[in-house]
């Protein structure tokens, strides 16, 4: 069986997991996720921890239940912790100011970029040139941040663009002449 289905989740004070069916709900102080199950996983919860198990011997059920086990532990930590991304935007004249459910980015194009936040996450600027992506859905809050960060991804020549806090980017020599 997968290393990762075997680990058993341990489900802090204060969240409820709820499994009817093949429906897994989690509810936490941040909010509440549900997620479909595969047939062929199961998912039992013992006290405190929820152990998964794939119904069949198959690679492709084996796989599967490490991939449902994941998906679980992130959303037990999502509505106990919430999840972060924080971009940082390089360049002059870059910058970010978070509007309701908008973020309105200036990132050196003829026009400014106004993107539409969807629900289940929140968006902060605590500078002109930081971002902070908040939310409780590991998924949506990085889909998010790479979707911001695609508007202008950082040039490897000057280091200019959106990028990630923690991301290196390898800059290049210019050309010679």
């Amino acid at each position: 069986m997968s290393r990762v289905a075997k680990k058993p989740i341990s489900i802090p004070s204060g969240v409820t997991v709820t499994i009817d069916g093949q429906r897994a709900t989690v509810k936490g102080s941040k909010g509440e996720l549900k997620m479909d199950l595969h047939p062929q996983v199961k998912v039992v919860q013992e006290g405190d921890e929820l152990l998964c198990s794939p119904m069949g011997e198959r690679q492709s059920t084996v796989a599967i239940t490490g991939t449902t086990r994941a998906v679980l532990a992130n959303m037990v930590t999502g509505v106990s912790e919430g999840f972060e991304r924080k971009l940082e935007l390089r360049g002059v004249g870059y910058r970010a100011q978070a509007q309701g459910k908008t973020l309105n980015l200036t990132l050196g194009l003829s026009h400014p970029v106004n993107h539409a936040v969807p629900d289940g996450v929140t968006v902060e600027t605590p500078s002109q040139t930081e971002v902070l992506v908040k939310g409780i859905d590991k998924q949506l809050v990085g889909e998010v941040a790479a979707q911001i960060r695609a508007y202008r991804p950082p040039e490897p020549y000057k280091g200019k663009g959106v990028r990630y806090a923690d991301e290196r980017v390898v800059m290049k020599e210019a050309k010679k002449k």
